[in-house]
């Protein structure tokens, strides 16, 4: 058994104050293309306050379908981005997963894949949920690498749903079985 569901070789998945998390999520909304390749929505800067407003309802609700995780590093404690179950089914046994590194100088450092595979590993385990699933832009391939690498496997495609600077892209929907994730 592991001692501690949360950490991975790289990262540790935490739960975040909303003040801080409002500071860094106020700097991350700043770099365009990481709202890009999280959100098919335009891309719009918002306020610490507006952020920290949004996030304070957000755990007033206390949801049992939203599972939120903030990502840090291991070696120097970071805040880098977030990871989190939405949607969850419990009664059916799936969710929805989202992640984001939005520190741009670590991107393609192997945090995100990190990331996924302690959720897998905690949303399996721990939850006992039965199959994870998300969605991906066609126009991020290392993104679709990673989730690749954790065992998920293309599942369909929404031909040109998503207009970006004058061209449709796909979006691309992806999923992983507990028995899968056991197998690797």
């Amino acid at each position: 058994m592991d001692a501690n569901i949360f950490r991975g070789s790289l990262i540790r998945l935490t739960a975040e104050d909303p003040q801080n998390l409002s500071q860094a999520y106020a700097r991350w909304l700043r770099d365009s293309e990481c709202m890009r390749l999280q959100d098919s929505y335009p891309a719009r800067p918002l306020s610490e306050r507006q952020l920290k407003e949004w996030m304070e309802r957000d755990l007033e609700k206390d949801d049992p379908s939203q599972l939120p995780f903030s990502v840090r590093t291991l070696a120097d404690d970071r805040l880098i981005g977030d990871i989190g179950l939405m949607d969850i089914r419990w009664s059916h046994g799936d969710a929805f997963v989202g992640i984001a590194i939005d520190e741009r100088e670590l991107w393609g450092k192997g945090y995100g894949t990190d990331a996924m595979r302690v959720m897998l590993r905690y949303s399996f385990i721990e939850l006992n949920l039965h199959r994870i699933s998300l969605n991906v832009f066609g126009y991020n391939p290392r993104a679709i690498r990673s989730y690749e690498k954790c065992g998920f496997v293309k599942e369909g495609t929404v031909r040109k749903a998503l207009h970006r600077e004058g061209q449709y892209w796909d979006v691309i929907y992806m999923g992983i079985l507990r028995e899968e994730w056991l197998k690797l």
